[in-house]
């Protein structure tokens, strides 16, 4: 057994053990060991039986709550195991709220404070009342916007013919007691801003760095417009559309795929903790990055947003709405839909991590057409070579050659170059015989 999120070591019992106690109940439970150094050795106790009579009492007296204690015998040594069940309400110890989380103690404090109070009371930030507002800050134009997405996308037929404002909010969960909640405002809101100041998304244009910001636009609205809004802008102001003609006809395509962009924007929206900073969409020459900040929810990992997963919306009143609006398809497969749009314009597969106390997407654009690679100075076979990689995914030494009709040793320094130099390939595979390379950052089937 090892020391983990659920499992703590104590040589000797002291009171402040019970923040650690108070932790354990408010998270996922876990168990305390009296009597075990750092190693999980027992070393024992020597007042293991006065500690069986006043734990139980010490535990009920300052944080309210019952614990198995159990005294065990190893041999001589004797040691005492603390046994915490997670509970449902929020428990204090001594006016203070503590979680656990990963193998630490955190005193809640402020926001966080406020989340978990709200989280243990079966609520979210999105499902509380907005008592400053009034019926007079809902734009009945975005009502009217939403009324028609909603009867499209065949979610809420009914809603076309409905001119009571009171029975759409009130079907859309945000009513309570006749008063607006937070998620009213924000998706219906004349100007959410006024009650939430950083409802809002921020684009900047950037040159080689973070450093280096060329210009930037705010974009402001209630979040049900705020996604098209965004991509309105972006299109006029920030990304370059490529132009080609399909008979008569002018088609216009992104240097990344709308849908993917789109996703990535909608689910920053609807994930977002609207307590914190506003949306940050970053556009490089390279790359564009969407970040929002707030954290997954527990027991779901970076990698699980990578396959099929439940969802947990973190504002669940809002996602709700964009379901029935249609702007979500289907909950839980927005990061899929993000990285198969990607993978389907033949881009690198995005990058989504967990950085500055948020989540952040990263898509890639397509830096290995023709053009771009001329300009990188690559040599007419090392283009070949690109292009069939696209296809084929991966080359040996032997293959360059014939494909190119070279020698051992242009085939050699080509590779080299595109290794080193380019930082196009990547090399794979034992030394000599087996190596061979593949596109950086491109996966089979993408």
């Amino acid at each position: 057994m090892q020391e983990s999120q659920n499992i703590e070591w104590k040589e000797i019992w002291k009171d402040e053990y019970l923040k650690w106690i108070c932790g354990f109940a408010n998270a996922n439970g876990g168990r305390i060991f009296i009597g075990k150094n750092d190693e999980g050795e027992i070393i024992g106790l020597k007042n293991s039986k006065k500690l069986l009579e006043d734990l139980p009492n010490k535990i009920q007296n300052h944080l309210g709550i019952l614990c198995d204690v159990i005294l065990h015998e190893n041999g001589e040594k004797q040691y005492i195991e603390i046994i915490v069940r997670p509970y449902e309400v929020p428990i204090s110890y001594q006016g203070k709220y503590y979680y656990r989380t990963g193998s630490t103690k955190q005193e809640l404090k402020g926001h966080a404070l406020n989340e978990f109070l709200l989280k243990k009371a079966g609520k979210t930030w999105d499902d509380i009342i907005e008592p400053k507002a009034k019926f007079e800050d809902i734009d009945l134009k975005a009502i009217e916007t939403f009324k028609k997405s909603a009867f499209q996308s065949k979610r809420m037929t009914y809603i076309k013919n409905e001119e009571n404002i009171n029975v759409i909010l009130d079907n859309l969960l945000l009513l309570e007691n006749n008063q607006l909640k937070r998620a009213a405002v924000l998706l219906f809101g004349k100007n959410p801003n006024r009650f939430y100041i950083n409802a809002f998304i921020k684009i900047g244009r950037f040159g080689k760095t973070s450093d280096e910001l060329l210009f930037q636009e705010i974009v402001e609205g209630n979040i049900f417009e705020l996604a098209d809004k965004t991509l309105d802008i972006l299109d006029k102001k920030f990304l370059i559309a490529k132009i080609s003609y399909e008979g008569l006809h002018r088609v216009e395509k992104w240097e990344y795929p709308y849908k993917a962009i789109r996703e990535a924007i909608i689910n920053a929206i609807v994930h977002r903790d609207y307590m914190g900073a506003p949306i940050q969409i970053s556009v490089y020459d390279d790359k564009i990055i969407i970040w929002n900040e707030g954290s997954l929810p527990d027991n779901l990992t970076i990698e699980d947003l990578k396959s099929q997963h439940s969802s947990r919306p973190h504002n669940p009143i809002l996602a709700s709405a964009f379901f029935k609006g249609g702007l979500i398809e289907a909950w839980g497969r927005g990061t899929i839909k993000i990285i198969n749009e990607c993978k389907n314009a033949g881009l690198p597969e995005p990058i989504i991590e967990n950085v500055f106390g948020g989540i952040q997407v990263t898509l890639f654009k397509n830096q290995l057409d023709k053009t771009k690679l001329i300009e990188l100075g690559l040599n007419n076979r090392q283009i070949k070579t690109i292009e069939y990689l696209k296809e084929n995914f991966k080359i040996t030494n032997s293959e360059y050659q014939k494909l190119n009709s070279v020698s051992k040793a242009t085939a050699t320094r080509d590779l080299t170059e595109l290794f080193d130099k380019y930082k196009l390939i990547t090399k794979k595979g034992e030394t000599g015989i087996g190596t061979y390379y593949e596109l950086k950052g491109f996966k089979k089937g993408s």
